[in-house]
């Protein structure tokens, strides 16, 4: 059994309204991550100084030793970027989130003391900003529970949040574990989103993050250079997120900020003129990850699906599929061995997949499947002996209940086409009425036996779309 795990559907075009607060027409999440004095560093027990995010270009790390210049960067966002970014955010009253390392914030106590007054809320970041994708699943577990503990001494409570960054495969799987009202080590979303835990009957909330609407792009080649193309950049993905917003469809604008780098005054003024911006418009909701949190458990809990194919077993998927083509579960058999994934847990996806066995059958096998399939309005019907799924699709376009004559001419024309053809005539008469049907009748009989076989078998696909879509929604 293959199964392909990442979730590339996601909402799909069908993406609900967030339905902020007050109608607002998009929530602004302000991220401040506080990582000096967690970076790598030989004092901090690393076997090599830090090489990420400053303003040294090429950094690499230096095993054994202390790097200076390096360290005086990161000094620079406890010592002076932190307290401007401050500043700026208290004066314009807005609230942030602050994603703290935990070893930084021990060393910080006064920059803490400085985000509780402001009632900025302080999310874990881990317990040192180093990478964590080398790491044992134990020892990253170890990790993350001395950061909470650690984070829990320094603040006085627990976070209710969780972002790694520099995380492994096994971050957000360990994260959802330790029971955070959020986790945000996701960049996969412009939307919040609940995510099952394996093993436990709970979902845990993902507030995706973002590495386009963030500072770090100036300490990247090809990043931003000036304060203006970061307010540009702002500016931009705002007026499109405010525009869904007006269209009904309301997003969440991440942004992330980083002391060191944009504490910097030849950056910091191209977030002012964003916050002002930003300020400008009505209906703009600037809130804490957990404020977004607690709305979207309370505007949009969790939901619990019956039917998620890519996770039954092979008699349940037959069971559950093997209708959807009439008499014909060989195709929801076979379908079970292909690369499912949550893409296949919706109509649309599940659909492609039972249409791949047919496409990919022999010819004997697909006319088989026609064959299966009964006359319209014919004597089975009659007899009331058609497949539930038959039956409701006849009666949807009124074919339960036609007169002597109407029958008459579906009898006359069912018996020409599969005297011709070898048989009977198929077509989605969900997508029909009894007119549109007869037209068809009297248009596709005029057809070769191979452009009809191949219009018979798109048929058939398009009323196992229909069945699909009744059947998941």
């Amino acid at each position: 059994m293959t199964r392909y795990p990442r979730d590339l559907i996601g909402y799909g075009p069908d993406a609900p309204d967030a339905k902020w607060p007050n109608g607002a027409k998009i929530a602004i999440s302000f991220v401040l991550n506080y990582e000096e004095g967690g970076e790598n560093n030989i004092l901090h027990g690393d076997p090599a100084s830090e090489a990420f995010l400053s303003e040294i270009i090429g950094a690499m790390p230096w095993p054994g030793k202390r790097h200076w210049n390096m360290e005086s960067v990161y000094e620079y966002g406890a010592r002076a970027g932190f307290w401007r970014l401050h500043r700026l955010f208290t004066g314009y009253h807005i609230p942030l989130t602050v994603y703290g390392v935990a070893t930084a914030l021990a060393r910080g106590p006064e920059q803490v003391a400085a985000m509780q007054a402001a009632d900025w809320e302080v999310a874990s970041h881990g317990l040192k900003w180093i990478e964590h994708k080398d790491m044992s699943e134990d020892e990253e577990r170890a990790q993350m529970e001395e950061a909470l503990r650690l984070h829990t001494e320094v603040t006085g409570d627990r976070p209710t949040g969780w972002y790694t960054g520099r995380c492994s495969e096994n971050t957000v799987r360990l994260a959802s574990d330790m029971g955070f009202d959020w986790v945000s080590d996701t960049i996969d979303d412009d939307l919040p989103y609940w995510r099952e835990v394996e093993g436990q009957d709970r979902h845990q909330l993902v507030i995706p993050y973002t590495m386009d609407a963030n500072d770090m792009r100036f300490a990247v080649p090809a990043g931003f250079s000036t304060g203006d193309e970061f307010f540009t950049y702002l500016k931009d993905s705002f007026d499109a997120l405010y525009r869904e917003g007006q269209e009904g469809a309301a997003k969440m604008m991440s942004i992330g900020m980083h002391c060191r780098l944009l504490g910097r005054p030849g950056r910091v003024e191209g977030l002012r003129k964003f916050i002002e911006y930003a300020q400008s418009h009505d209906d703009v909701w600037f809130a804490r990850r957990i404020d977004i949190a607690r709305h979207w458990a309370y505007a949009h809990p969790p939901q619990t699906r019956d039917l998620i194919p890519s996770r039954m077993d092979r008699d349940t998927f037959v069971a559950t599929f093997g209708s959807i083509y009439e008499h014909s579960p060989w195709i929801a058999d076979r379908a079970f061995d292909l690369e499912l994934g949550p893409v296949h847990d919706r109509h649309e996806g599940m659909a492609n997949a039972l249409a791949r066995v047919f496409r990919t059958a022999s010819e004997e096998e697909r006319l088989g499947v026609l064959t299966a399939h009964p006359d319209l309005a014919g004597k089975l019907a009659q007899a009331k002996r058609l497949t539930a799924e038959s039956t409701a699709e006849q009666a949807s376009a009124g074919l339960d209940a036609l007169t002597d004559d109407e029958r008459a001419g579906f009898v006359a024309h069912n018996d020409a086409y599969t005297a011709k053809f070898g048989f009977p005539f198929i077509i989605a008469v969900k997508d029909n009425t009894k007119a549109t049907i007869m037209s068809a009748f009297e248009t596709r009989l005029n057809n070769s036996r191979e452009v009809e076989f191949a219009t018979a078998c798109k048929q058939v696909e398009r009323i196992a779309w229909h069945r699909l879509r009744d059947l998941l929604g």
